[in-house]
């Protein structure tokens, strides 16, 4: 399997947690450092360094990785909020260069046998204030996994849609404001707590390994559509 954005966060969670069931992984990420670190927590894996957000760069390593069983996409840089009053409409277009168009060319390159789970998120079910572009992004990604779904059958297509989780997503907030992200939001969940990413790594290895589930969007948010 590979996973693109696999070297941090969600990405990494998945990769180990794949890795300790038998798989065979490959993580990228666009920094070499990334790929050393995420390596040391990887033994027996590979990683390499593409730009996604380069086409041919993306081809060029799917052409060197021949047939694949299972392709993971996590890639993305940090979320942040973007207030209709002082949007910036080229920072809004960057956000969708890899969460979009970098899955497109992804998918249109990969040579894939079994499964393609891809990453979206609850801003589509529950956006707030400043959330228009991220809640965007989701809802173009859960659009797309039930298109490719059909598109691309027998290859089954999937998505996860995570809640807030302690991850590098949140890395442009200060410690503070994260931690404070952190217990208002646990606060208010049904679950008491939000998500660590090796929740989220189960989600993506069910999409992997259940044979039926195709056009699926799997919710881990620990209570977050219901409040």
């Amino acid at each position: 399997m590979i996973v693109l954005g696999g070297t941090s966060g969600i990405g990494l969670a998945t990769a180990i947690a794949a890795a300790g069931r038998g798989a065979e992984v490959t993580v990228v990420s666009s920094r070499q450092s990334s790929v050393d670190k995420a390596l040391a927590a990887l033994p027996g894996a590979t990683g390499r360094v593409t730009d996604l957000g380069d086409p041919a760069s993306v081809r060029a390593l799917f052409e060197d990785l021949g047939e694949i069983d299972h392709l993971v996409y996590t890639a993305g840089e940090p979320l942040e909020l973007m207030p209709m009053a002082s949007l910036d409409l080229d920072a809004a277009r960057d956000f969708f260069s890899i969460r979009y168009f970098g899955v497109l060319s992804a998918v249109r390159s990969a040579r894939v046998r079994e499964s393609i789970t891809l990453t979206t998120g609850v801003a589509k079910d529950r956006p707030g204030p400043g959330w228009a572009v991220a809640a965007s992004i989701c809802g173009a990604m859960e659009s797309l996994t039930k298109a490719l779904a059909v598109e691309l059958a027998p290859v089954r297509v999937n998505a996860v849609s995570p809640g807030v989780v302690r991850s590098p997503l949140w890395s442009r907030l200060s410690d503070d404001d994260r931690e404070q992200l952190y217990r208002a939001t646990a606060a208010q969940l049904p679950a008491g707590r939000v998500g660590e990413v090796e929740d989220v790594a189960e989600a993506f290895l069910f999409c992997m390994t259940q044979a039926f589930a195709t056009g699926t969007v799997v919710t881990v948010d620990g209570g977050t559509v219901l409040v």
